[in-house]
C-alpha cells in the first residue's frame, strides 16, 4: 500500500525536524513517546488473547504488527509499548520493550503487574500504545500504532486464603481439631507467610496442612491431588524441621504427613509462594533491639523479654524518639532474615500480628511508658499504656545474698541500667544459696518473691518478699524496679 502525499510531507517534516537529534535518544525513548508520533492509517497493532505468564517462554506476544501500509523505502525498529493500568488511565505510563513480531519479555510483563497490582494470579488489563521507530537514511521518527488491550495473568503459584494444622500434633485428624494458622492483614499474595504454634505431648506425632477451600468444600479432606488441595510432604513420615511442601506427590498420590520426631512447643511457618515450611522450637528466651536498646546484637542482649509463661514475655519501659523494635529469639541473635516484626514497617498500631519473614520495625504508639507483650501462641504483639507515667526513679539497683558473696553492706553486684527502668548484670558467678535485689545498698526498698531458679529462671519480685534460691553457674540478670520482674539466664 502507498502512503498518501499528505502523510509524506509529514513524515518529510518530522525526519527534517529531528536531524539534529541523536539517533540513539529516539531508540530509547524514557517517557511519552507517542507526543510526536504519527498515525499511518491501516497500519495498526492487533492485540492477541489474555496472557498467562505461568511457565511461560522467555517471551511472549503482545500483539501482531502488518507492515504492508508502510511507505516504500522505510524499515520498522525499536518497538516498545507504552503501558498504563486500564483503570487508572492518568497513571505514568511504562515503557516496556518488544520486538516488531510483538514478543516481550516475560519478565518485564511479570515485573509490571507486580509492581502494579501485586502477584494475585487474575487477568489484569494494560491499555497498551504500541510505538515504533521508522528509519530512512539513518534517521528515525515515532509511529503510533495504535492503543490495545493487553491481558495478563501473573504467574504465580496457588494460595488460599487461610490454612490449618491437623494431625495428632493437634490431638487428632477431624475438623473439630484443626488449628488456624495465622496471618497477617495483608493479601496473600503479599505476604504468602502463614504461623502456628503447637504443643506436642508425645513423640512422633503427625500432621498435614489443611486450606481454607477444603473447609469451604464440606470437610478438611474434600480435596486432594490438586493445587487447591490439602498440602503435605513428598515422604510420609518426614521428620525434618524444613523443606518443600506439597500438593501431590512426585507418584501422583496425595500429600504424605510430615512428623515432630520429639514433645515439645513448637511454631511452624509457611511460605506458600514457594511453598516451603520451618519448624522452630519456642524459644526460652527473646531479645529486643532497635531505638531503645540499640540495633546491634551486643545492646540486644542486654534487653531480654520477661517470660509471663512459656509462649508469652513482656518488656516495660519508657519508649521515645523513634521507638520502633524488632526481636530475636536466643538462637537467632544478630540474624536479620529471623527478626520477629510486624507485616508493614513503621505499624504503630496498638495490636497486630507478629510476622517472621520480611519482618517490618512494631513502632510504640506514643512516647512514654508502655509494655509491649509478645503472644507466641497467637502470633500477636500488644502495646499497654502505663497508668503510673512518672515512676519512682532509682539510682543504684544491686544484687545480694549467699548466692554471689554474702548478705553485707559492700556485698552488692552492682546493675547497669540499660533502659529505662530495666537493669542489667553480665556474667555473674553464683554458688547455691539465696538472692534477692535492693536499693542504695540499703533494705529499704528491696525485691523477692521465693522462687527458685532451678524450677524457673524467672519470676515476680515483690517488695520486702521473700529470697530467692539459686544454683551454682554464670548468669545473666536482668531486672524491673517497675514490675519487679527479674530473669537469671543461665550460661
Amino acid at each position: 500500500m502507498k502512503i498518501s502525499k499528505y502523510l509524506m510531507i509529514a513524515l518529510s517534516g518530522l525526519f527534517m525536524a529531528s536531524c539534529s537529534e541523536d539517533f540513539d535518544d529516539w531508540a530509547n525513548p524514557q517517557s511519552n513517546p507517542q507526543e510526536d508520533a504519527i498515525v499511518i492509517p491501516g497500519f495498526t497493532a492487533t492485540a492477541v488473547d489474555a496472557i498467562n505468564l505461568a511457565g511461560a517462554e522467555a517471551s511472549v506476544a503482545t500483539f501482531t504488527l502488518s507492515e504492508s501500509a508502510l511507505p516504500e523505502g522505510f524499515e520498522l525498529k525499536n518497538a516498545r509499548l507504552s503501558m498504563v493500568p486500564s483503570d487508572n488511565e492518568n497513571a505514568t505510563p511504562v515503557i516496556v520493550p518488544a520486538e516488531l513480531d510483538g514478543m516481550t519479555s516475560t519478565a518485564s510483563l511479570q515485573s509490571l503487574v507486580e509492581q502494579t497490582y501485586g502477584k494475585r494470579p487474575v487477568t489484569r488489563t494494560f491499555n497498551a500504545t504500541v510505538i515504533v521507530n521508522a528509519i530512512k537514511n539513518g534517521q528515525a521518527v515515532y509511529i503510533n500504532a495504535g492503543t490495545i488491550a493487553v491481558n495478563i495473568i501473573p504467574e504465580a503459584p496457588f494460595i488460599a486464603s487461610a490454612y490449618y494444622l491437623i494431625g495428632d500434633v493437634v490431638g487428632g485428624w477431624t475438623a473439630a481439631e484443626m488449628v488456624k494458622f495465622n496471618h497477617s492483614d495483608l493479601d496473600v499474595y503479599e505476604d504468602p507467610v502463614f504461623t502456628v504454634t503447637f504443643s506436642t505431648t508425645g513423640d512422633n506425632k503427625y500432621f498435614k496442612i489443611i486450606p481454607q477451600d477444603c473447609i469451604d468444600a464440606g470437610n478438611p479432606w474434600a480435596i486432594e491431588n490438586a493445587p487447591n488441595g490439602v498440602v503435605g510432604v513428598e515422604i510420609d513420615g518426614d521428620d525434618a524441621l524444613s523443606g518443600h511442601l506439597l500438593t501431590t506427590t512426585s507418584k501422583g498420590e496425595g500429600a504424605k504427613a510430615a512428623k515432630i520426631a520429639k514433645a515439645g512447643d513448637y511454631i511452624l511457618k509457611i511460605n506458600m509462594m514457594d511453598y516451603t515450611y520451618e519448624i522452630k522450637a519456642v524459644a526460652s528466651e527473646y531479645y529486643m533491639v532497635g531505638n531503645v536498646p540499640g540495633w546491634t546484637a551486643e545492646a540486644a542482649k542486654t534487653a531480654l523479654f520477661y517470660p509471663q509463661s512459656a509462649k508469652v514475655f513482656s518488656y516495660t519501659t519508657k519508649f521515645e524518639g523513634a521507638r520502633n523494635l524488632k526481636i530475636w529469639g536466643k538462637d537467632d541473635l544478630g540474624t536479620w532474615a529471623n527478626a520477629y516484626g510486624c507485616a508493614v514497617d513503621g505499624d504503630n498500631s496498638v495490636s497486630n500480628s507478629l510476622v517472621n519473614s520480611n519482618a517490618g520495625a512494631i513502632v510504640c504508639p506514643e512516647e512514654g511508658f508502655y509494655t509491649i507483650t509478645l503472644d507466641f501462641s497467637a502470633m500477636t504483639y500488644t502495646w499497654t499504656k502505663l497508668d503510673n507515667q512518672a515512676p519512682v526513679e532509682y539510682n543504684v539497683i544491686g544484687i545480694i545474698g549467699s548466692g554471689i558473696g554474702g548478705w553485707g553492706d559492700n556485698d552488692d553486684v552492682i546493675m547497669t541500667q540499660v533502659t529505662s527502668h530495666n537493669w542489667y548484670a553480665a556474667n555473674v558467678n553464683v554458688v547455691d544459696g539465696a538472692v534477692k535485689f535492693r536499693v542504695d545498698h540499703s533494705w529499704t526498698t528491696n525485691w523477692g518473691d521465693g522462687g527458685n531458679i532451678a524450677d524457673q529462671y524467672y519470676g515476680k519480685g515483690v517488695s520486702g518478699g521473700s529470697d530467692i534460691s539459686i544454683q551454682t553457674g554464670v548468669y545473666d540478670v536482668y531486672f524491673n524496679d517497675i514490675t519487679g520482674e527479674y530473669a537469671f539466664v543461665k550460661h
